[in-house]
């Protein structure tokens, strides 16, 4: 599980968001978790590795 989170704001339609929180609230599951999994999945299905950390030079290393 990750453990930091950075925020994504979706602009949604109305109809679409309420409709989004009434199936995850059948389920007992937030609107936050269905699309993480979907992000989850999205990223999967194109072959992209999240897990490990992108190749940066930290600022001390660098000169």
């Amino acid at each position: 599980m990750e453990t930091k989170t950075a925020r994504l704001t979706v602009l949604i339609d109305p109809a679409k968001k309420k409709a989004l929180e009434d199936l995850c609230a059948t389920q007992d599951l937030t609107p936050s978790q269905v699309v993480r999994q979907l992000i989850r999945n999205y990223l999967e299905e194109h072959g992209v590795d999240y897990t490990s950390k992108p190749d940066v030079p930290r600022a001390s290393a660098r000169k």
